[in-house]
C-alpha cells in the first residue's frame, strides 16, 4: 500500500482517537532486560511533562472507525456521513516501529470501532500488541481499549502482552446508555471488566508460588464517562466512578465533557458543550475520594447533588461543615489535617513530621507550603497574628475568592510585564 494512503488511514484514525481520553499510563514496570526496543519501567506516556518539560508520548489510533453500533453520541457511529478507513494489523505494528525508532512514542493507545463483532474486532487488537511483543520485541508501554462484549478468553490474553486495558462505560447511568446507545447491553461492559480484574488477581496469587509467571496487564484497567449527554447530576457521575473503583479496582476513571456531534433531540443541543469547569471539578473530587479519605456521601448527596463551580470540592465541603473548624494544627489528626482547604497531602506529611520536634506556627506552615491565603481560615497554630474566628462560612467562601482573584490579576501583571 503506498505512503500516501497510510498517511490518509493516519490522519482519519488519528483524529477519531481523541475523543478517548483515558489514555495515561501508570504503574507498568515493564524493564528492557532482554535486548529488545524500549521501556516502560515508570515511564508516564501520554500526554505526560517531565520536570523538564519534556512531552512523553503515545501514538493514539483507531484501528478502525467502522462501527456496527449507532451510539448518539459518538462521532464514529454507522449512521454518521464520516470517512471511514481501517488499519491491518501489520500496518499498525509497522506504524508503532517507524514512530518509536525515530523517537516519536513511547508507547500505543490502540482503540477501535466495532466491525463484525466484539470478539473479531477484540482478536485484532490482542494481534497487534502480541507482534509487537513476540516478533519486534517491543518492551515500550501498550494500552488496548477492551471491546464490550469480548469473551474472557480473549480478555485474558490481552492482558498478557498489554500494560493497560480499559473498557469505557461511556455513559454513568445505565438508563443514559439505554436512551442514547439502544443497540447496547450494560452487561457487555462490566463482562471485560471483570475479567481483566480476575486475570490481575490471578497472577498476583500465581505469582506468589511461581516467580517466573507472565505479567499480566501490570497497569491494571481504567475507564471513561462522557459527562452531560444526559441529564446525570454529578452525584450520579461520581456515585457510579466510586462504584466502579471499588468493585472493578479501577486505577483510574476518565470524565470527558460531552461535545455535541449531532442535532439529536436526546442530545443536548449543538453549540453548548459541557463547560471545562465541571469537568475539572469532577477530577478534583477523584482525587479527594482516592488520596484525602473522603467518603463520596460527604462531597455529594440528597442536599448537593452538583458540585460547586465556584470554589473547589474541597473548600466547598469545609464551608459546609465549619462547625469542625478551626483545627489546631499542632495537634489534630491526619485525616483532619487532609481535610483542610490548602493543605495537600504532601504538606500534611511534613506537618506530623515537623511538629515532631517543635510547636508549628504562621511562618512555618508557609515555609512548608501550604497556601495559607485559604488554610488560615480553618486552622490555628502557635501564633496570634491570626485569631478572628466570628466568619460565617459565606464571609469566608468571599474572602476567599476575592484573594484568588487579586492573586490572579498580579500573575497575569507579571506576565504581561515581560513583553513590555
Amino acid at each position: 500500500m503506498s505512503f500516501e494512503r497510510i498517511k490518509e488511514k493516519l490522519n482519519i484514525l488519528a483524529d477519531a482517537a481523541k475523543y478517548d481520553i483515558s489514555c495515561s499510563s501508570s504503574g507498568s514496570k515493564r524493564a528492557n532486560n532482554n535486548k529488545g526496543l524500549g521501556n516502560s519501567d515508570g515511564v508516564g506516556i501520554c500526554h505526560s511533562y517531565t520536570e523538564d518539560g519534556r512531552c512523553v508520548s503515545l501514538l493514539k489510533i483507531l484501528l478502525t472507525n467502522h462501527c456496527i453500533f449507532d451510539c448518539a453520541y459518538c462521532v464514529t457511529r454507522k449512521s454518521n456521513d464520516i470517512k471511514r478507513a481501517a488499519f491491518k494489523v501489520q500496518e499498525v505494528v509497522d506504524l508503532t516501529m517507524n514512530f518509536y525508532r525515530r523517537n516519536y512514542i513511547e508507547g500505543l493507545f490502540l482503540s477501535s470501532g466495532i466491525f463484525n463483532s466484539p470478539d473479531t474486532t477484540m482478536e485484532r487488537l490482542v494481534a497487534v500488541a502480541k507482534k509487537l511483543r513476540l516478533e519486534e520485541n517491543f518492551n515500550g508501554y501498550i494500552h488496548l481499549k477492551s471491546i464490550p462484549g469480548a469473551s474472557d478468553e480473549l480478555m485474558m490474553e490481552a492482558g498478557l502482552y498489554a500494560d493497560r486495558l480499559s473498557v469505557n462505560i461511556e455513559i454513568p447511568t445505565i438508563s443514559g446508555l439505554k436512551l442514547l446507545a439502544p443497540d447496547k447491553n450494560h452487561a457487555d461492559f462490566i463482562k471485560p471488566m471483570q475479567a481483566v480484574k480476575t486475570g490481575i488477581q490471578q497472577y498476583k496469587n500465581e505469582k506468589k508460588i511461581i516467580r517466573s509467571t507472565p505479567k499480566y496487564a501490570p497497569a491494571g484497567q481504567s475507564t471513561q464517562m462522557i459527562v452531560g449527554a444526559t441529564g446525570e447530576s454529578d452525584r450520579d457521575v461520581m456515585y457510579s466512578a466510586a462504584y466502579y473503583y471499588k468493585k472493578y479496582e479501577m486505577k483510574r476513571v476518565y470524565y470527558s465533557g460531552y461535545i455535541p456531534v449531532a442535532n439529536d433531540t436526546r442530545l443536548p443541543a449543538l453549540g453548548s458543550p459541557v463547560p471545562l469547569l465541571r469537568e475539572n471539578r469532577l477530577y478534583q473530587t477523584d482525587w479527594l475520594l482516592r488520596f484525602y479519605g473522603f467518603d463520596i456521601r460527604e462531597l455529594l448527596n440528597e442536599e448537593h447533588q452538583n458540585l460547586d463551580l465556584d470554589v473547589d470540592p474541597k473548600l466547598s465541603w469545609a464551608l459546609r461543615n465549619m462547625h469542625l473548624f478551626p483545627l489546631d494544627v499542632n495537634k489534630a489528626e491526619k485525616y483532619l489535617l487532609a481535610r483542610v482547604p490548602g493543605i495537600g497531602m504532601k504538606s500534611v506529611y511534613k506537618i506530623l513530621e515537623a511538629r515532631k520536634h517543635r510547636a508549628l506556627n504562621w511562618e512555618h506552615l508557609q515555609k512548608i507550603g501550604i497556601a495559607l491565603n485559604r488554610a488560615k481560615y480553618f486552622i490555628h497554630c502557635n501564633s496570634r497574628e491570626w485569631e478572628k474566628r466570628d466568619l460565617s462560612a459565606l464571609q469566608v467562601k468571599g474572602f476567599i475568592l476575592q484573594n484568588s482573584q487579586s492573586k490572579f490579576r498580579k500573575e497575569y501583571s507579571n506576565q504581561l510585564s515581560l513583553f513590555n
